[in-house]
């Protein structure tokens, strides 16, 4: 081989040379997570030790016993007297690169329940409990809260991209949210009643009634569903609960709005994250249906950026400096989980400051040295 032969020999193999040094995504064994150094998974250290300290710097405000009923009315189940600091930690190829606070407190994270939820109806799609999201929920569902010629056309399709308009109570909180007692400063004026599929409203008296619905399809509690389904082939602790109301009947909501919900750590959440940042699969084996993510996170016709449950960032307007590509789970008091395929990276953040979170993203994208 002559001299241009092996020059050109050389240059055809460094894309695959390069592609070589990528690290494989790692999945954490039950109970253990490897941590390596930000240099060895191609980010700065200096920066990724500055915005360890920004969110550090940057914690939540959230106090339960000033704030919760204020903010949401009247609980109807359990809530934590206190709550750990801010805390979370960051993934890059699955290994953790930093991590801040105790990431093993089991708080609740709001609405962050909502995406477990999305993905929960994910399974029920992949075993064929329900056929087509497109399919009217009445079609499945006889407890009498899809009789009405209203309610009769809401689909699992507008549960999942919240513009259902379902109308009903659950659990004793009316859908129209009027009444200060019952919702505080959440209470919201009186409006007409919309089509089924031609208005986003952020409702969880009508993800109340998804869940429950989804409770009724599958037969059995979504907390068991999630522990058998998703959780323990992600190797997450036994440590997380989803709570129901105490009127509920075992009901779980998608939110601690009023109290109850998904109280689970930072450790859990990531690997949750890792799961979604990888498609549904984990080590090789499909959990949740490859298929479900492309839908789940394709904008929805009417209302913000949004997608089944999870918040999106295709118009750059959640997250000004992340990737268009970017999602998350999103949760009142700063609990996120905000993943970045791009550059294949999860960040949990238990807790974090009002408007924080887009300074933290800025901080992560000017680490990323390749």
């Amino acid at each position: 081989m002559n001299r241009s032969q092996f020059v050109r020999c050389l240059l055809a193999s460094l894309p695959l040379l390069a592609n070589a040094q990528n690290p494989a995504t790692y999945f954490p064994p039950s109970g253990k997570w490897q941590t390596k150094p930000p240099a060895e998974l191609g980010l700065d250290g200096a920066k990724i030790q500055e915005a360890t300290k920004y969110a550090m710097a940057n914690g939540s405000t959230w106090d339960f016993a000033k704030d919760q009923v204020p903010t949401f009315g009247t609980p109807l189940g359990p809530l934590p007297k206190q709550r750990a600091a801010s805390n979370g930690i960051l993934l890059r190829h699955g290994y953790i690169v930093t991590a801040w606070g105790d990431t093993t407190a089991n708080d609740p994270v709001y609405s962050v329940a909502k995406s477990f939820l999305s993905t929960v109806a994910g399974l029920a799609v992949d075993r064929g409990l329900i056929k087509d999201v497109n399919d009217p929920v009445a079609n499945y569902i006889h407890d009498g809260g899809y009789d009405s010629p209203h309610n009769s056309k809401v689909t699992w399709k507008h549960h999942l991209q919240q513009a259902s308009e379902w109308e009903g109570a659950m659990w004793g909180k009316n859908s129209d949210f009027v009444g200060r007692e019952q919702f505080g400063n959440g209470e919201r004026k009186p409006r007409a009643l919309q089509a089924p599929g031609s208005y986003y409203e952020y409702n969880d008296v009508r993800i109340n009634r998804f869940s429950l619905s989804l409770m009724q399809l599958y037969g059995k509690p979504l907390p068991e569903v999630l522990k058998t389904g998703i959780m323990d082939p992600i190797g997450a602790s036994q440590e997380w609960k989803w709570a129901p109301y105490n009127n509920s009947n075992g009901s779980v909501s998608g939110g601690t709005r009023w109290g109850g919900g998904l109280w689970i750590n930072s450790r859990d959440l990531a690997r949750f994250g890792l799961l979604v940042l990888n498609r549904g699969k984990w080590e090789g084996r499909q959990v949740v249906p490859e298929k479900w993510w492309k839908a789940a996170v394709t904008p929805s016709e009417h209302g913000p950026d949004y997608g089944y449950l999870w918040w999106l960032n295709t118009k750059k307007q959640q997250w000004p400096h992340g990737p268009a590509s970017s999602f998350a789970a999103v949760g009142n008091g700063g609990n996120i989980i905000w993943i970045d395929p791009d550059h294949d990276m999860v960040l949990v953040w238990h807790w974090h400051g009002a408007g924080a979170m887009d300074g933290m993203v800025e901080r992560l994208m000017a680490a990323v040295v390749k």
